[in-house]
């Protein structure tokens, strides 16, 4: 039997593709596509050819500008949520428990990182749940001041994804380069 079942490889790399793409959305978001950054750009710029245009203008031109870069973080928000549960379903395959498994006879550093993806899947529901929440927030109701904590709660949360990421990578790059041999390539063909 293979160590990780087609299924869970795909997840895996779909969901590090997901994540990574709103890591970049986000990223873009608070660089580049800065709407503040941009709207003063654009009044600069304007201004330099003989066009005023208000803040407000200026604000609406470049939220404009990054819209669409912003839709693809509400596609991918999606595509989290669809993960998430199809990670929860996974917890019931041989797979998704081999982390898990026979906890107690594992290591503390082995441990930690078992429960440290657990608080990872838990901050990922969150982050799913609250991006749900805020984009629908008036089909639920919501107030706009109501939406907007979420979102706040929703941003201050992402930091712990922030984290994560980069210590995924570098402690599968550290597992690979010491104990455990294979790791990366087990998580593209299965591993024995």
């Amino acid at each position: 039997m293979k160590k990780w079942r087609l299924d869970f490889r795909i997840w895996h790399w779909v969901h590090a593709t997901v994540i990574l793409g709103l890591l970049g959305t986000v990223f873009l978001r608070k660089t580049f596509l800065s709407w503040r950054t941009n709207s003063e750009l654009l009044t600069q710029k304007l201004s330099e050819i003989n066009i005023e245009v208000t803040s407000d203008q200026a604000k609406t031109l470049a939220t404009a500008i990054r819209a669409p870069m912003w839709e693809w973080h509400i596609i991918l928000g999606y595509a989290l949520a669809v993960l998430v549960v199809w990670r929860l379903l996974l917890f019931f395959t041989p797979s998704g428990k081999t982390n898990y498994q026979n906890f107690k006879e594992k290591t503390l550093y082995k441990k930690t990182v078992a429960l440290s993806y657990i608080v990872f899947y838990a901050v990922l529901l969150f982050m799913a749940i609250t991006g749900l929440t805020i984009h629908f927030y008036e089909a639920l109701s919501l107030t706009k001041d109501t939406a907007h904590d979420i979102k706040e709660l929703h941003e201050l949360v992402y930091n712990a994804v922030l984290i994560f990421v980069p210590l995924h990578i570098i402690g599968v790059i550290v597992a690979e380069s010491r104990d455990e041999k294979g790791i990366i390539s087990d998580m593209i063909h299965g591993g024995a």
